[in-house]
């Protein structure tokens, strides 16, 4: 079938099989279709959706248009996570060497920044290396590398390389320039074709909702979470979902090597409560998947003790000195610099904070340079948002809500104009929402 014919089926609300699936993604992915075909297929499918055997389908040809890892020799159940993005999100950073302290081995592979969320290559380039080294922490390994680093340290977080999953690397770079982020066929296929091919044996999945995710409602996000637990279903890989709140930055700071500090401050034992209970809840999860806790309290407890005892925040140093890093990140924080500009956001009266425009906080990051408006946009390290409010704490009039971290007074402006309406305050007491609204599966191989 022609290109523009699967074009205009899709278009039609046809189904198209497998077999075109496969011949379209083995297209794109030669150049034998075009970048402008590609973007109105995928328009096509966003507007009117692609049923459950043609996401299956999608995300196997996806994940077979190149290389796949090979985990095989390593010992145990290796499980890997995966969050659908978030402002603020950097779990990936702590939960990795977080997991892998508790003997859970965890083969990690990360995308960049997508539309209004922060990408967790973008974070971890910002680590620079040892003394005078012109390198810094470098996300592409070989599978061997790879495969060899996760049975040594435990961990480790990696990017695509050209030829894995070549398919996914250009549909997600067009679809964060396009406005077909918010697919969940597109967003299943693109997450499970990743991590199918990383070679793992099983997956949490940190399913945002809120005004800061891509699945504004739980209805979504639960259709999101049951899409891919049934296509776990399907080739016999083990997902748990859990469902979290995304009504409000995760965390205290959003921004690349800011989010990068406050990691670290986590994984010393300290950090932001949410964005610690998050981290230790998913962490758990992986223990149970993995056989290494089925009690996900006594889970819990272990998780916590290895953030306070210093065995987490080796894994870590351990995992950034094997990829280039220089380790001493996670002693100086002057290793990882924010600019001196500052502009604080601050309350036009006394109340309680209500509610974030989660999606406007996200997007004034962005302005300022930690994201990209479009796939060529380089990322300032330097800039970000410090979050000094979460919802249900008081405000006094005139107190800092946000404080801008900004190079460019342009972009400053840019920024604070996306913040406009981003904070909303009442008078009564507010009650802080659930981190944690739902899980989906119990992680229990009988109940595949």
């Amino acid at each position: 079938m022609r290109a523009v014919d699967c074009i205009i089926r899709k278009r039609n609300r046809d189904i198209l099989d497998a077999a075109d699936i496969e011949s379209f993604i083995q297209g794109v992915v030669e150049g034998s279709i075009p970048e402008y075909q590609a973007a109105a297929w995928l328009m096509a499918a966003y507007l009117n959706g692609l049923n459950f055997d043609e996401t299956a389908a999608l995300t196997r040809a996806m994940m077979t248009s190149g290389d796949q890892f090979d985990l095989s020799a390593i010992p145990g159940v290796t499980v890997d996570k995966h969050s659908t993005g978030g402002v603020g999100d950097k779990v990936s950073l702590i939960l990795a060497p977080l997991a892998a302290s508790a003997g859970v081995p965890v083969p990690m592979v990360s995308g960049r920044s997508l539309g209004h969320t922060g990408g967790t290559l973008d974070k971890l380039e910002t680590i620079p290396g040892p003394s005078n080294s012109k390198s810094g922490y470098n996300p592409y390994l070989t599978g061997e590398q790879f495969a060899r680093q996760v049975a040594e340290i435990g961990c480790a977080i990696i990017g695509q390389t050209d030829n894995f999953v070549p398919a996914d690397k250009i549909l997600y770079a067009l679809r964060d320039v396009t406005g077909t982020v918010e697919s969940i066929p597109l967003i299943t296929a693109s997450i499970l074709s990743k991590k199918f091919a990383s070679g793992a044996d099983a997956f949490v999945m940190d399913v945002k909702t809120g005004s800061g995710a891509f699945m504004k409602t739980p209805e979504q996000a639960r259709e999101l979470a049951e899409t891919m637990r049934r296509i776990g279903d399907r080739v016999g890989k083990r997902i748990v979902c859990l469902l979290t709140d995304m009504d409000q930055p995760l965390g205290r700071w959003v921004g690349n090597r800011a989010e990068v500090r406050e990691s670290i401050d986590v994984l010393r034992g300290g950090g932001d409560e949410r964005l610690r209970e998050l981290t230790v809840t998913l962490a758990a999860w992986m223990m149970r998947l993995a056989g290494a806790e089925t009690d996900l309290e006594q889970a819990r407890q272990s998780l916590d003790a290895n953030l306070k005892n210093g065995r987490a925040l080796s894994k870590f140093k351990k995992m950034v000195a094997a990829q280039g890093g220089d380790p001493r990140i996670a002693d100086d924080p002057g290793l990882l610099p924010l600019t001196e500009n500052r502009y604080d956001v601050v309350a036009d009266r006394s109340g309680s904070l209500a509610a974030y425009d989660t999606y406007a906080v996200g997007v004034a990051s962005m302005l300022l340079g930690a994201g990209r408006q479009k796939a060529s946009d380089t990322i300032d390290p330097a800039v970000a948002i410090e979050v000094h409010k979460q919802i249900g704490d008081p405000v006094q009039a005139g107190e800092p809500i946000l404080t801008l971290y900004y190079n460019d007074e342009a972009k400053r402006a840019a920024a604070r104009e996306a913040l406009a309406n981003a904070i909303r305050l009442e008078d009564a007491p507010v009650a802080p929402p659930p981190l944690v609204r739902e899980v989906i599966g119990d992680g229990d191989a009988t109940d595949q």
